[in-house]
């Protein structure tokens, strides 16, 4: 069985280095957003024109950028929504939320502080994980009944 999973969140760790190299040898297909916050901030401007206000000049990146990532959360078997803590992730909780809605296996990754201000997404999630290594843990589980060790 091969999963795919969509690893949506914060940009600015290794995070999904950790979960792609960790499941080295699993039967899982990876992808996400675009990562490079300067072109998923401009992309909308880049592509269909410059705007007056930075409302409109993010809203059109918001857009653009909604296109894949409705796509891949869409086509996964299982989305990774990860909080990070240098800024509100407020799109990683709508990801979560939309991955949720369409029924899709949720595991979302984030440190103990935020579980409170998470409780909505985490009641919706599968799994809460603390660290990238339990999430390829779930994910070997997944694939093949083997337990950590």
């Amino acid at each position: 069985m091969t999963l795919s999973v969509y690893l949506s969140g914060e940009i600015h760790t290794d995070w999904r280095e950790q979960i792609t190299a960790g499941a080295e040898g699993l039967d899982v297909v990876f992808s996400g957003p675009v990562t490079d916050h300067a072109a998923s901030d401009d992309c909308g401007v880049a592509i269909l024109g410059a705007e007056d206000t930075k409302f409109w000049h993010d809203h059109k990146g918001a857009m653009v950028n909604a296109i894949r990532t409705r796509k891949g959360i869409a086509d996964a078997d299982v989305v990774v929504v990860r909080f990070g803590e240098q800024y509100k992730q407020w799109n990683a909780a709508f990801d979560a939320g939309y991955a949720a809605a369409l029924g899709k296996s949720l595991i979302v990754l984030q440190r103990p502080e935020h579980d409170h201000a998470l409780k909505e997404v985490d009641a919706a999630a599968l799994a809460v994980a603390r660290d990238p290594v339990q999430v390829v843990e779930i994910l070997r589980y997944v694939l093949t009944g083997a337990l950590p060790g």
